[in-house]
């Protein structure tokens, strides 16, 4: 707990880079601590998306690192253009990395791991808002390879409340998921109290 509390006190304290060098570094660092190709619209919502790098100052040093042949490009296992790291690119996230802030680096590695760990969610739980005529249901499914785990609507009197539901969710499917059987298999028959006085 202590350490999450450092973390986010040095993400406030850390504004968006707004130099192309240490900007340079960052990606470099990040794509090497990650070590497979990243989508270049991955790295761009974590580095400007998660607020770390400004936006003009990251079109720079991508610009740089493609010139100098530190990024290459290279396709996703989905079939989209990625980055890699060239050998210049390993170099400078290797000996360079020092000259950038601890904080911006845990920042920028943090928001990274945050990013892929809400994607994997969001492929493995979908949620679909459907309107009735009062109210909407939240459609919640836990899928996996050969069936869906979970298939649920839950009711929800408006839109805002349905979309607070469904967020709430999102936070922890697998912790939605557990509760939901946890509640099932502790479940009892409910026991009616039954006058047995004069018996």
């Amino acid at each position: 707990m202590q350490d999450e509390n450092l973390l986010k006190m040095s993400e406030m304290a850390t504004p968006p880079v707004m130099e192309t060098y240490t900007a340079t570094i960052l990606i470099c660092y990040l794509l090497y601590r990650i070590d497979r190709p990243i989508e270049k619209t991955h790295l761009y919502d974590i580095a400007v998306g998660g607020d770390v790098i400004n936006y003009f100052f990251y079109q720079d040093a991508i610009a740089n690192l493609e010139k100098n042949g530190s990024l290459k490009h290279c396709v996703s296992p989905e079939g989209r253009a990625a980055y890699t790291l060239g050998e210049k690119g390993v170099e400078c996230a290797r000996q360079l990395r020092n000259c950038v802030s601890k904080a911006y680096r845990d920042k920028m590695v943090s928001c990274a791991l945050r990013y892929f760990a809400r994607m994997k969610r969001e492929s493995e739980v979908k949620i679909q808002y459907i309107p009735l005529e009062r109210g909407y249901y939240v459609h919640v499914r836990c899928l996996d390879v050969q069936a869906d785990l979970l298939d649920m609507k839950l009711y929800a009197p408006d839109l805002t409340q349905a979309k607070y539901l469904g967020e709430q969710i999102m936070l922890n499917p697998a912790g939605f998921y557990g509760k939901i059987l946890e509640a099932a298999f502790s479940n009892r028959e409910a026991q009616d109290e039954f006058d047995l006085s004069d018996n």
